[in-house]
């Protein structure tokens, strides 16, 4: 009976490796023929020996800069739908950090200082100075604070798209099963195993907006396909609870004006989560002295779905708040 299901065993690990085999030798020779496709429109500037993409549009008198959520493989065409609001009357730039759409793999432990300073030094070597408004998202949110209390001079406001707080992130530590889940997911990514699941390596929405042409539609998915979950956005996820400690050791930047866009799900209206994530922001807002937060509706991916009502909240609050 053993040898039976001693051979069932080897007979099923054989299929399974050979399965994995077949998908990552599809997966790179997609890449290949993909790399044909991946046309950068923005700057790539070397910083430290790092390349990093910046993308630039529009001009005016303010710079705001985008910075996206954690996985977001394809900044420039994912955030496309707010930011070309924003560009038509302002200059707009997306910064691509390490590992992200057309930016080098760094490899690091992605501690916050080190992504801060290739941040702040991409931007100088495009021509773009300071001061900038920053409109991060998600996890994005914790550098924007970090800047400004390192560097308030640099930072005329921030427009803070459902963000993570350090507070949060120092409050709810990661577990050991979800750092293993998070190593096990960068693992099948260097096989390609995350072809096989597209829609949690892209937004489909996306695909669904008018804002990409049929042809940006495409590299957003070969980009996507590229960089999703490597060993950057992984160490980033890995040493959050870190980076967060070490904003929570320093004083708020009370003086910097801030707007906090909390997106709200009607399913989820009456949630605990909610319920404490609207406490977290209040709580977080009284210790600054120009501050608001304004509820919107919409999932997380919020820049996706009312783009014009954050357009014209963030204008307001800009102008009301600027000096």
């Amino acid at each position: 009976m053993k040898k039976i299901v001693k051979k069932i065993f080897v007979f099923w690990g054989a299929i399974i490796s050979l399965g994995i085999v077949i998908v990552c030798i599809y997966h790179y020779s997609l890449l290949h023929k993909e790399e044909a496709i991946l046309h950068n429109n923005g700057t790539i500037v070397n910083v430290d020996g790092q390349n990093i993409n910046v993308y630039q549009e529009g001009a005016g008198k303010d710079t705001y800069v985008f910075m996206a959520g954690s996985g977001i493989a394809a900044p420039v065409y994912e955030l496309k739908g707010l930011y070309s609001k924003f560009s038509q009357y302002h200059q707009i730039a997306v910064v691509d950090r390490a590992g992200y759409g057309y930016s080098d793999r760094a490899d690091d432990k992605r501690d916050i200082d080190t992504i801060l300073k290739q941040t702040r030094e991409a931007l100088l070597q495009s021509g773009l100075q300071p001061p900038y408004i920053l409109v991060p998202h998600s996890i994005s949110g914790l550098e924007a604070i970090y800047w400004a209390q390192k560097y308030p001079e640099e930072v005329k406001g921030i427009i803070a798209l459902d963000i993570g707080l350090p507070s949060q992130y120092v409050k709810h530590k990661m577990g050991t099963f979800d750092k293993w889940m998070i190593k096990g997911m960068s693992l099948a990514t260097r096989v390609g195993l995350h072809r096989l699941v597209p829609s949690q390596v892209y937004n489909p929405q996306v695909l669904k907006m008018s804002f990409l042409t049929n042809q940006e539609k495409e590299i957003y998915q070969a980009l996507s396909f590229k960089q999703f979950f490597n060993e950057d956005m992984k160490n980033e996820l890995l040493q959050v609870y870190e980076n967060s400690l070490q904003s929570e050791q320093l004083p708020k930047p009370k003086e910097t004006s801030i707007l906090i866009i909390d997106a709200i799900a009607k399913d989820n209206i009456n949630s605990k989560y909610i319920k404490q994530q609207r406490q977290d922001y209040a709580d977080f807002a009284k210790q600054f002295t120009h501050a608001e937060v304004k509820e919107v509706s919409g999932t997380h991916s919020i820049y996706l779905y009312q783009p014009e009502e954050i357009y014209q909240l963030a204008i307001k609050f800009m102008t009301t708040n600027a000096d």
